[in-house]
């Protein structure tokens, strides 16, 4: 069985395209589609998808091979495949608080698979005894015995009509099923009309790509391997081509910026350091040493300091606050969510009322009371207050400043050409410090940032324990329970890592809701377990994360939507399921979000796929806890149209491409954006009129494909 997997993060839209046949063009709603009511519309609504526009570049996230069943005996532990049996023996169930669990066995004659459904209890009359079905799952093996959880059926006759096709799976919600999306692409496919191409044909054949037709047609319904992997190289090249061209206009129009802010520094950084209870280390040092050098230097700032998981940034940033607000001028810092605005800003608090510092901070976020977001904007646009800490509430059209001479960012929210030249029409050009844990070897990296100067805090503070880790098979997880249980007893909490929200938008693999309820049925009943995803409402996001932080919550089930949520030092625990499917760096990402504080920290990576592949990759997890090693490490195993499964997600979380899987095509991409610089800097050509059209569109939309 072969599975192709990438993840689709968000919807792009380019306004303004031809109308096609039967009056549908990208703007159509997807309520005028034959079959898509009012109460379907809003399940797509549910995925992004609001327009037809949106359902063509909701891509597949992975695609199933039905190949034919095999006899139970040979089916191989930790990979998908289907077995044809008969339902033997009675069906038992239990129920565990609010946990329904189903279990069956199936035989074929070459062996006895044990079957176990959660919250299923209809197929007890569905699934009848003596009755013959395929059965299809991932096989889990423990001693003599295979089984299979959540396993897919279906009758004979049905599964045969699948074998030997390739067929597109989407994210779903509940209600919306997969063929509900197939049949509304068919629908669209039938009478749409594309846009013109924007690369020319000697372009496309210079680089060996697709049409942009082709393309979106052959990923949602290929033939075979070969065509998705065509037709995902092209929609790859097109996310890195129009991003590092973006990169490329963001480095001219920085470099022109002249510092209005002069900066000196003052005896306010100094004493600080002085009287703070640990010293910099080497890289801390030399990389404030080129903070200060910019501040003081004739051009505008324009710096990523990149640093492992705890090497020590935030200091570095407050550093450059302090010298901003020291010269008599005003800074921001920008956080990703409301929690970690919130717990930045009471850090600066304890550090200004202990050390006596010059700031004077107010706090803004969007879900602040009316009457403190006035008095907040009314001290920045005075200079009452010279350091604003909040979301990106800090650059909206509200927000004045009196003299806004630096923004710290973070890798969420990286500035462009838009974000300067706002700030600019307010009569600002400030500096900008982007702090990044990303790991990016330096090969990626000089592309990726070719519009920042780069700083690497390399080194970690001496004293830190550092995190053990294990990578284990299934059979693992009671054990795992039991220690979750033990650190809970201890005053410790927990995170728990599932790839999706809930049931059915990935086969076999874990979910959050699900995992919930597994997870509350076989703890103790004084664990409190509470789960958090991204398609939660913001406050109730905010909420949770707070009550996780205030430790009224022991063991969070979550997406990776944490991985740059909140800073919890009491949590020691991180168990990531279904490792396998998430890209190394972003496991690593995953894994600081424990180790924080002063206790033994501790990370689980359960390997549902236990072929030799994915324990090697695992392993350089389970050997190293250095970013960078491991970035690279996992750039030398992934190949190109090496796909798996869920990829990186963080700072460049691409809607297909993945800077690891396609390195080779990023330096492609690269190189063609420098060789049409050099041969029409202008896209004055006639040749390059609609590549200048669909720049210009882009820009106009300032897509962020660093954003989540």
């Amino acid at each position: 069985m072969c599975c192709l997997s990438f993840v689709s993060i968000h919807t792009l839209r380019f306004p303004g395209s031809q109308k096609g046949g039967a009056g549908l063009d990208r703007d159509t709603l997807m309520t005028e589609l034959k079959g898509v009511g009012e109460k379907t519309g809003k399940l797509f609504e549910k995925l992004g998808i609001r327009t037809v526009g949106d359902l063509l570049e909701d891509y597949p996230r992975e695609y199933d091979n039905f190949e034919d069943p095999v006899p139970i005996a040979q089916a191989v532990p930790g990979e998908v495949c289907a077995i044809h049996g008969a339902v033997t023996g009675i069906p038992n169930e239990k129920k565990v608080r609010s946990l329904h669990i189903l279990n069956m066995t199936v035989s074929d004659g070459s062996g006895v698979l044990h079957l176990t459904f959660f919250n299923m209890p209809f197929l007890k009359k569905v699934l009848r005894r003596g009755g013959y079905y395929v059965f299809r799952g991932m096989v889990q093996v423990k001693g003599e015995s295979r089984s299979m959880e959540q396993a897919r059926y279906y009758v004979l006759e049905e599964y045969r009509k699948l074998t030997g096709h390739l067929s597109p799976r989407y994210s779903l919600t509940k209600g919306l099923t997969n063929q509900a999306i197939q049949r509304a692409l068919r629908q669209v496919f039938a009478v749409y009309e594309y846009e013109e191409e924007w690369f020319g044909e000697e372009f496309l054949s210079r680089y060996g790509l697709l049409s942009y037709q082709d393309a979106v047609n052959r990923i949602h319904f290929p033939r075979d391997r070969e065509e998705v992997l065509q037709a995902r190289r092209r929609l790859v090249f097109d996310e890195f081509f129009s991003f590092l061209y973006l990169c490329r206009q963001n480095k001219d129009f920085s470099r022109g910026l002249e510092n209005q802010y002069q900066m000196f520094e003052t005896a306010d950084t100094v004493r600080f350091l002085e009287q703070l209870p640990f010293s910099l280390t080497n890289a801390q040092k030399k990389v404030w040493q080129e903070i200060r050098d910019d501040l003081g230097s004739r051009h505008c700032m324009n710096r990523l300091v990149q640093g492992d998981v705890g090497s020590g940034k935030t200091i570095l940033a407050v550093l450059a606050l302090l010298m901003t607000a020291a010269n008599g001028y005003q800074g921001a810092m920008m956080a990703p969510t409301e929690v970690l605005a919130m717990q930045h800003y009471e850090t600066i608090c304890t550090y200004t009322k202990k050390y006596g510092l010059a700031f004077r901070p107010v706090l803004l976020v969007g879900s602040m009371p009316a009457g403190e977001r006035r008095e907040a904007y009314a001290k920045m646009a005075s200079g009452e207050a010279n350091l604003v800490i909040g979301t990106q509430a800090l650059i909206q059209e509200k927000a004045v400043y009196r003299s806004l001479a630096l923004v710290v960012t973070d890798e969420q929210h990286r500035f462009g050409v838009k974000q300067r030249e706002h700030l600019a029409g307010k009569g600002e050009s400030p500096h900008i410090l982007v702090m990044s844990a990303t790991p990016i070897p330096r090969t990626l990296a000089i592309i990726l940032y070719g519009d920042l100067d780069i700083s690497v805090v390399d080194e970690l503070p001496a004293g830190r324990l550092p995190i053990k880790n294990c990578v284990v098979n299934t059979a693992y997880r009671p054990k795992a329970y039991q220690f979750i249980a033990g650190q809970v007893a201890q005053g410790r909490q927990v995170y728990v890592i599932c790839p999706q929200v809930e049931e059915g938008e990935l086969e076999d693999v874990e979910n959050v809701a699900d995992y919930t309820d597994k997870l509350r049925s076989v703890l103790p009943e004084q664990v409190q377990v509470a789960y958090l995803h991204g398609k939660m409402r913001p406050g109730e996001k905010s909420r949770i994360m707070e009550e996780f932080a205030a430790r009224s919550i022991d063991v969070l089930v979550s997406t990776t939507v944490i991985e740059v949520g909140i800073n919890v030092p009491n949590a020691t625990v991180m168990m990531v399921e279904n490792a396998e499917r998430f890209g190394l760096a972003q496991l690593h990402q995953l894994r600081g979000r424990v180790g924080r504080g002063e206790h033994q920290s501790y990370c689980i990576f359960v390997n549902t796929r236990d072929n030799p592949d994915t324990r090697r990759r695992l392993e350089i997890l389970n050997h190293s806890n250095d970013g960078f090693h491991i970035a690279s490490e996992d750039l030398k195993l992934r190949g190109p149209g090496d796909l798996f499964g869920i990829r990186q997600s963080g700072e460049f979380s691409f809607r297909m491409g993945d800077v690891y899987t396609d390195a080779g095509l990023l330096k492609l991409a690269s190189d063609a954006v420098e060789t049409l610089l050099t041969e029409d800097p202008a896209l004055s050509l006639p040749e390059n009129k609609a590549l200048r059209k669909y720049l210009e569109l882009k820009a106009a939309n300032h897509v962020d494909f660093r954003s989540i």
